[in-house]
């Protein structure tokens, strides 16, 4: 019996043409498609690398700001045609209009159209309201706290002593103009001290109604 022939390499690959001839174009072109996808996806996952890791940074907290100060409220005198003279408590920021609706308001004979209601107060300021036909409604009606130095004719409270005060510190009190000053001055010259506060109506002019009105305000030291 002859040995069976051995195909040798040229057959083979003359049979494997003829072979790839024989498939059809769309299954060779299936075949290539998907040999193609696998290379790209082998070659992606050679090159494929992991996503770098998320750090979150948690923001800063805002800083709570510090509580401002309250300014403090201010202490103002008033005096002259208003219902209930005396020493206020307002709001730094506080008006005169303020002010004078604490005191009760003008009274019937207060010369209103002098006074500012616009101005701001500050602390230790006196204000006065002049009477109408007061001829001291042409000087200041508004003065700042004064030094702490206490002025001849001024008590240590504040007070004016009538004994000693000169004509513009009688100007202050309460329906006190120059005319008025002047009497208090010629009496205290002719007549000598007052004894007393009461004594002020003495004077030609001061009736118990003005002196009701300026006797907080005044004192006699001889």
């Amino acid at each position: 019996m002859d040995e069976e022939k051995k195909p040798d390499q040229g057959d083979l690959i003359t049979r494997g043409i003829a072979l790839f001839n024989t498939l059809p174009i769309g299954t060779l072109f299936v075949s290539g498609t998907i040999m193609f996808l696998l290379g790209l996806g082998l070659n992606g996952w050679q090159t494929w690398q992991p996503p770098a890791e998320i750090h979150f940074v948690p923001a800063e907290p805002t800083p709570t700001p510090l509580p401002t100060s309250t300014p403090e409220p201010v202490n103002v005198f008033i005096n002259g045609e208003v219902a209930e003279p005396g020493i206020y408590q307002l709001p730094f920021d506080a008006r005169v209009q303020e002010l004078i609706a604490l005191a009760g308001g003008f009274t019937t004979e207060a010369f209103a159209d002098v006074v500012n209601l616009a101005q701001p107060l500050t602390d230790g300021m006196h204000v006065y309201v002049p009477a109408v036909g007061d001829e001291q409604a042409v000087i200041p009606l508004v003065s700042t706290p004064p030094s702490t130095t206490k002025a001849e004719g001024e008590s240590a409270g504040g007070l004016i002593d009538i004994n000693r005060a000169n004509k513009s510190q009688l100007e202050t009190l309460p329906g006190v103009g120059p005319s008025t000053a002047e009497k208090i001055l010629i009496h205290r010259e002719d007549n000598g001290p007052f004894a007393s506060i009461e004594a002020i109506m003495d004077v030609s002019g001061i009736g118990p109604a003005k002196f009701e009105k300026m006797a907080d305000f005044i004192t006699v030291n001889e």
